[in-house]
């Protein structure tokens, strides 16, 4: 089941610092305050280094809060799963959909993980940048990365601006358009580009920016962040409905044809899939097998001109070119 719906947080603090409409975060809130699960497990900006990840263990709004916002930065969320299960307790888990694909596919063979997770959320996923494309970043706006206090990818509006202070009190901006349009887009991992499931296929619920149109594109100009999301289970939708009753998010239905208008890029990703992945084969005669994705249904939906370029790119990446 899917059910689609555009939203934001009630709560004027949580939706401030939310990337979208801070709908997940709203989500877990309510998850915790509700006693619905016992902690969240999530990723979060380290303490002692603001470019850095780390899963975070959060019981409060307040933790929930701390750890809002976009990471375009590599994390391993699942690295300490025998830790967390190791406390008996349940909890929810935030992760990128290839995470949640590995922990939903773990839970076959791990009986606690269906007691102890009963909530698995994600986001829509364009590929994660690896370290060097936020160095570029910084390198851009003039910024010491030796002296940084604080630095947030998006933030302070939607989408918001990059930005990074210093020691010495000196603050950095850029817009999201130019940090992740022309830098950050460009250093995605190589596995990001023949990932089929940017859109968290095995996960309860799933958000995204619920981008606005322009000229048949996403319009990156600051507007009031909202959310899409999407439900994709039963206990996904109870979680929606929960939040909704307990006047946590407020949502609004939406046409799920209207999701292509909204995150394009998603849509393209899933049509060349097939061809990225047929064309690392060749390059490198091995290649990840996905099974139950649709990927040849979605291959002969877009023209074969498109699909051909995409796995010739991908054969030049694959060999270093």
């Amino acid at each position: 089941m899917i059910k689609v719906r555009t939203g934001h947080a009630v709560d004027p603090e949580i939706r401030k610092q939310g990337s979208s409409g801070g709908v997940i975060s709203a989500l877990l809130t309510h998850l915790l305050e509700s006693g619905k699960v016992d902690f969240v497990a999530q990723i979060a900006t380290t303490q002692q280094n603001p470019l850095a990840n780390e899963l975070q263990i959060s019981r409060t709004r307040e933790d929930v809060i701390r750890a809002a916002g976009s990471r375009y930065a590599p994390s391993a969320p699942l690295r300490t799963l025998r830790d967390l299960l190791a406390t008996g307790q349940k909890f929810a888990f935030v992760g990128k959909p290839c995470d949640i694909a590995a922990l939903r596919r773990y839970s076959e063979f791990n009986e606690d993980i269906k007691t102890q997770v009963p909530y698995m959320l994600s986001f829509m996923c364009a590929g994660i940048p690896s370290m060097r494309g936020t160095y570029e970043v910084l390198e851009k706006l003039g910024a010491d990365r030796t002296k940084l206090t604080s630095f947030r990818y998006r933030g302070d509006g939607w989408p918001g601006m990059t930005r990074a202070v210093q020691t010495d009190g000196q603050s950095f901006e850029m817009d999201y358009n130019t940090s992740w349009g022309t830098i950050l887009g460009k250093h995605l991992q190589f596995r990001c580009k023949i990932c089929p499931d940017g859109t968290g296929e095995f996960a309860d619920v799933v958000c995204a920016d619920a981008w606005y149109g322009k000229d048949g594109y996403p319009d990156f100009a600051e507007h009031d962040g909202r959310s899409l999301v999407l439900s994709r289970t039963q206990s996904g939708e109870a979680l929606i409905q929960t939040a909704i009753e307990n006047n946590s998010i407020d949502v609004s239905n939406l046409l799920t044809k209207e999701i292509a208008l909204m995150q394009p890029y998603q849509v393209l990703r899933k049509k060349v899939a097939l061809g990225r992945t047929i064309a690392t084969f060749f390059s490198r005669g091995r290649m990840p097998i996905y099974r139950r994705l649709g990927l040849f249904r979605a291959s002969i939906m877009i023209n074969p001109i498109i699909w051909l370029r995409h796995a010739w790119g991908t054969y030049r990446r694959a060999n270093g070119e």
